[in-house]
């Protein structure tokens, strides 16, 4: 008897944190604990999304993208990106650096940004990971980042078009309301 009622009681809390927080929560995961060869191989770009669609802008002028990582060593990844834009290929070199008592990945090059790894659940798939970058304010009196948005990658090349509704969604929730997907209708760069 007792088991029926906390089951009904933990049934009804969850269905009042439903309405009170639906959105999907967001893990991330921290730099430090990780061990970064998990994330070598390729990954391909799905989505961008963000408050404000001229951070995630940029992203219009591709076709696909994908990338390859390589962990340098227990602190360092590196990423190389090929990117597909009209009949053109382009090819950048990232790398990353984990530093001791941060949960974020230090940007050769860019000292000021901070980039976030978040769990793929977010989209409801385990084989994908969230990038989030981040810049800060242009000025101190600003008070919002000049840079904030959060990229979709996956494992595979071709995913259920669900993933990428549900990482909207979850998105959307979070009032990231600007996103853009990319249309992948030529051949990825080599």
């Amino acid at each position: 008897m007792f088991s029926d009622v906390w089951l009904y009681l933990l049934y009804f809390q969850a269905f009042v944190q439903q309405i009170f927080a639906p959105c999907k929560y967001r893990e991330q995961l921290a730099m430090n604990s990780l061990d970064l060869d998990q994330f070598a191989g390729k990954w391909f770009f799905k989505a961008a999304v963000s408050l404000r669609d001229s951070d995630i802008s940029k992203f219009r002028m591709f076709d696909n993208i994908f990338f390859t990582i390589q962990a340098r060593s227990n602190t360092t990844l590196v990423l190389t990106g090929n990117m597909r834009m009209g009949d053109d290929c382009i090819k950048q070199n990232w790398t990353y650096h984990v530093q001791a008592g941060r949960d974020d990945l230090l940007l050769e090059g860019r000292p000021q940004r901070r980039n976030l790894l978040w769990s793929g659940m977010w989209a409801n798939c385990s084989d994908c990971i969230v990038f989030q970058e981040i810049d800060p304010p242009l000025k101190e009196t600003d008070s919002q980042d000049s840079l904030n948005r959060f990229l979709l990658y996956c494992r595979q090349k071709d995913v259920d078009s669900e993933m990428l509704t549900t990482f909207l969604r979850n998105s959307a929730c979070s009032g990231l309301t600007a996103s853009v997907t990319l249309p992948h209708e030529k051949e990825f760069c080599i």
